[in-house]
């Protein structure tokens, strides 16, 4: 199908897209990578009448540690993610969660920012910055604001973003000494949305495990932590029995619906398997 109509906007910096956004309220998007937008344009469900192209805004991509976290600009595409040694080394589930997005073709287009903002539970970066505790910076036309990802996701489709607010940046804490994290997904191809995915990260202390983050992908109305999931975890050994006690609550903790990925009952299995594979490769990565 084609688009509906629309008026087409290309600001100049940040505070030009906030004022468009406050000025038609409402009837405004934003257009970062565009991967799933357009998609949504075209099927009309999505019909904006204004769309602001972020595209020519200077100073959105970047990922660099500094201040005690790790930044990344909103405008970051997924193959930079993929590419950036920094990831590679120190943040491997991002890479993790980056590898099975889509495909070359479009992670050369889609924005990390973009991938956040769109609050789709089925895709893959929400479940990783709510394990990671990550906080997003939101700017408007009234300057900027931290809001921790926990209060981020409120429903399908749905962020804590203000109508006039465009994500610029997520900043997660700079990864601690004994950290390991991991990001395991099932698709039924490459490149498919998940049937469901674990993202954790734990911090490892003496063979116990310290800190615990655990989120899951595609089998929630929307993005949330596992807080029962992560209880099972901490203070405990990081050993087989630990992480399969805990893989256990993380299928009873999950919401997943029947569709034609599968029943409910296959995705709670699903996750099961994945969240006790996620975790022993985070505990190894750890270590």
């Amino acid at each position: 199908m084609i688009p509906g109509k629309f008026e087409y906007h290309v600001p100049a910096d940040v505070g030009q897209a906030a004022a468009l956004l406050r000025h038609y309220d409402g009837e405004a998007k934003i257009l970062a990578g565009g991967q799933s937008l357009i998609p949504m344009m075209r099927f009309r469900l999505a019909q904006p009448e204004h769309l602001i192209d972020l595209s020519k805004v200077p100073g959105l991509s970047y990922i660099e540690e500094r201040d005690g976290h790790l930044a990344i600009g909103a405008l970051t595409t997924e193959s930079e993610l993929e590419h950036n040694a920094t990831i590679r080394d120190r943040y491997p589930i991002l890479k993790d969660a980056t590898d099975v997005i889509a495909d070359p073709l479009v992670r050369n287009l889609a924005t990390v920012g973009g991938n956040i903002a769109h609050a789709d539970p089925a895709n893959d970066h929400p479940a990783v910055l709510l394990a990671l505790r990550a906080d997003v910076v939101a700017t408007g036309v009234d300057g900027h604001r931290v809001i921790p990802i926990d209060e981020f996701f409120l429903d399908t489709f749905v962020t804590g973003l203000e109508p006039d607010e465009i994500l610029t940046e997520i900043r997660i804490p700079t990864a601690k000494s004994g950290t390991g994290s991991a990001y395991l997904k099932l698709e039924r191809k490459v490149g498919d949305y998940a049937i469901g995915a674990v993202a954790v990260s734990m911090v490892v202390r003496d063979g116990v495990i310290a800190e615990a983050g655990v989120a899951m992908t595609n089998v929630s109305p929307y993005p949330v932590r596992a807080v029962q999931t992560e209880a099972a975890l901490v203070g405990r050994p990081a050993t087989a029995a630990t992480f399969a006690a805990a893989a256990e609550t993380a299928s009873q903790e999950c919401e997943p619906s029947g569709d034609n990925r599968g029943p409910e009952e296959y995705k709670r299995a699903v996750i099961r398997t994945l969240a006790e594979r996620a975790f022993s490769l985070a505990a190894e990565r750890a270590n």
